[in-house]
């Protein structure tokens, strides 16, 4: 048996770290699809196999108004920050207020960051650049990719000097050979809650919720705020 698992990139490391006792306890096996939250959206939309889904809680509660998600199976995982990722063999820049923000962003000589459609981080993002008034200024260094996972590994490979990368804090810690600055300061800031919930076309819907209940129980909150969620 597998399970099929539509997830934000923001619990990849989450669901990375407790799939092995998932599959010990239950004899499951998990498939996930991580990316950005817009994506998966439609994915599960247009039928892709799904027996647990891990969405934004706005995304999550209309599911399940829709009908995709059984009703009183959501479980909230945590909030998770939006910060800003410097390569690891590099110095962490200032960014704890507007002014040494907008300073350090367009002083970068790339940006890394999600989709500025459909990542959640991503559209953020691009909103931050321009409350700044940088947007212009820095467009043509902007490097955009499908999700925040796949930005911070590229950040990670690159050897140009000076870049910065951007997406949920949980992304960046995921990635070997990048670092967390800091979150957002504050004005800027986004913070998102992640919800587990079962899709109610789950083949197994005792296994989905186990799954669910694992990743948002209280036994593995430890692991939780290692990971970069918050209460």
């Amino acid at each position: 048996m597998t399970l099929s698992l539509l997830c934000a990139g923001a619990a990849k490391g989450l669901v990375a770290a407790l799939e092995p006792a998932f599959t010990a306890a239950t004899g499951a096996a998990i498939t996930g699809t991580f990316g950005a939250v817009g994506a998966l959206h439609e994915k599960l939309l247009t039928g892709a196999p799904c027996d647990v889904v891990v969405l934004t809680s706005a995304l999550i509660a209309t599911l399940e108004r829709e009908g995709h998600v059984v009703p009183d199976s959501a479980s909230p995982l945590g909030l998770v920050r939006t910060g800003v990722a410097v390569r690891a063999d590099e110095r962490a820049p200032d960014i704890h207020d507007a002014a040494t923000l907008r300073a350090t962003l367009a002083g970068a000589t790339r940006l890394y960051f999600p989709d500025p459609e459909r990542a959640t981080a991503g559209i953020h993002f691009v909103d931050v650049l321009r409350r700044l008034g940088i947007h212009e200024q820095v467009a043509g260094r902007c490097l955009t990719f499908p999700n925040g996972a796949t930005a911070m590994r590229a950040l990670a490979a690159s050897r140009q000097r000076g870049e910065l990368g951007c997406t949920q804090v949980t992304e960046i810690n995921d990635t070997p050979g990048v670092a967390l600055v800091g979150a957002l300061p504050a004005g800027f800031e986004l913070a998102t809650m992640y919800v587990a919930a079962v899709c109610t076309r789950s083949r197994d819907g005792a296994k989905a919720r186990q799954l669910v209940q694992l990743l948002a129980g209280a036994e593995v909150r430890a692991l939780r705020l290692r990971v970069g969620f918050e209460p």
